[in-house]
């Protein structure tokens, strides 16, 4: 191992991150929290840390190589007669008892990766590349044991689009967009709001309030021309970006070969952060690194179950949503936008509709629509439960859209010829107005 360089890299490592330390242990000795100016520098230093990280782990893992290298060349030799070693093609023939270990660090594409190497050492943000080493052997027979293995199999990739396996995402396009450039999002959120505008006299007295004797209350002459006091109550929320994020292994045969299987991997990484994100929206139950989904904010309105028309021949699926429709209006003073249903509790509502009225498609152009608004199906709202909002009210706030990158520097796949395919994104999600949501129950 070389331990020199790891030694060397551990203490960048102490350097960089002993500012970051320093500030750290300053605010909390003083009981408060970091500046914006100290938590920039306090980011500045952990991401420099991550990549000394990062260098360390490599020089070890290049190490392990390295004697993993040595230990299975030992007694591999070849047989007598066997020629001098020389360059073949893109090959290797090893001399007469030579090791496995001992003809790869002998070999010219080891020296070329050496010739990198300035001072003895690799640079910091050098990229570490060695062209692939090979060694000649004899390969006899035609079974898949030998020879017939190398025969390349027509690999076709997928005859169906990925359309056939995953559903629809629909719910960011919906909400309101927007982005942010920190790891929290603070926000005003409109809770209540009291409308006491009415019209007032003109003032024929420039008396002030007397107070009542026994109660001490004002009370205001007559002709004062008061004005009403209308109020806003407004709660300052803080909501922390999260981070969704999943990965997959593949190997770098299958990467360099076949570009069906990377338009795969990145498609079905891609689409696996947002069918997450949709679910977040609206069921995230707010605790650890989940989002505060629809279903769990405080103020959000609720529709329930209504039949009080079934007897005059008005099915209870299109009484409750229209009702849940009326308070996005009256209560929450909302234009809503759309209604969203499991797929499965809108087949019923159209059903019920089409019974009433068989000509009734209620499409708008290729939009399916309740009550004139337009119907968004997701499988992210629950069986039995619908919804209906003013759906700009609503924010994702998106720290890093979807990134993709791959790495052999995980666990042992340098070694194996595996690569590590990670996807993630970070975003945060708040609701401005709760009472421009109602939750529909849907279920009798």
């Amino acid at each position: 191992m070389n331990t020199a360089l790891i030694e060397r890299l551990k203490k960048e490592l102490a350097e960089a991150l002993a500012p970051a330390r320093d500030i750290a242990a300053k605010a909390e000795a003083e009981g408060r929290d970091l500046t914006a100016e100290e938590r920039e520098k306090v980011m500045a230093a952990v991401k420099a840390g991550n990549a000394i990280k990062a260098r360390i782990e490599q020089a070890k893992a290049d190490s392990d190589l390295t004697r993993q290298l040595g230990e299975l060349g030992e007694g591999i030799v070849v047989e007598p007669g066997a020629k001098a070693a020389q360059p073949t093609g893109d090959l290797w023939t090893p001399r007469k008892g030579e090791t496995l270990g001992q003809a790869f660090v002998s070999s010219a594409q080891y020296k070329s990766l050496l010739a990198q190497a300035h001072g003895g050492g690799f640079g910091k943000n050098q990229r570490v590349h060695m062209e692939p080493f090979g060694i000649k052997s004899l390969i006899t027979g035609a079974s898949d044991t030998s020879a017939g293995a190398l025969v390349p199999t027509d690999y076709q990739g997928l005859l169906l689009g990925l359309e056939a396996v995953q559903r629809p995402l629909t719910l960011r396009s919906l909400v309101s967009s927007g982005t942010t450039g920190s790891d929290t999002v603070e926000y005003v959120r409109v809770v209540s709001v009291t409308n006491s505008a009415a019209p007032v006299a003109e003032a024929t007295t420039a008396a002030g309030p007397t107070a009542n004797t026994t109660t001490g209350e004002l009370t205001l002459p007559a002709g004062a021309g008061v004005k009403p006091e209308s109020g806003m109550t407004l709660e300052k929320i803080t909501e922390s970006v999260k981070t969704i994020a999943h990965w997959l292994p593949t190997t770098k045969r299958a990467l360099a070969d076949a570009g069906q299987v990377r338009t795969l991997i990145d498609q079905f990484l891609r689409y696996g952060l947002e069918e997450e994100l949709e679910d977040q929206m609206i069921n995230g139950d707010g605790t650890g690194e989940n989002f505060t989904g629809l279903a769990n904010v405080s103020g959000i309105q609720s529709q329930p179950w209504s039949a009080t028309m079934q007897g005059q021949g008005l099915d209870p699926l299109l009484e409750t949503t229209l009702k849940a429709r009326t308070k996005v209006r009256t209560v929450g003073r909302s234009i809503p936008t759309a209604y969203v249903f499991n797929p499965a509790d809108w087949e019923r509502i159209h059903l019920a509709r089409l019974a009433k009225n068989p000509n009734n498609e209620g499409t708008m152009g290729a939009i399916p629509t309740l009550h004139g608004l337009p119907v968004v199906e997701s499988e992210a709202v629950p069986v039995g439960t619908g919804w209906v909002a003013d759906w700009r009210k609503a924010v994702l706030w998106d720290r890093e859209q979807a990134l993709i990158t791959a790495t052999d520097s995980h666990a042992d796949f340098f070694v194996r010829n595996l690569v590590a395919i990670l996807a993630e994104m970070r975003a945060a999600f708040g609701v401005l107005q709760p009472s421009a949501f109602v939750q529909i129950d849907l279920t009798e």
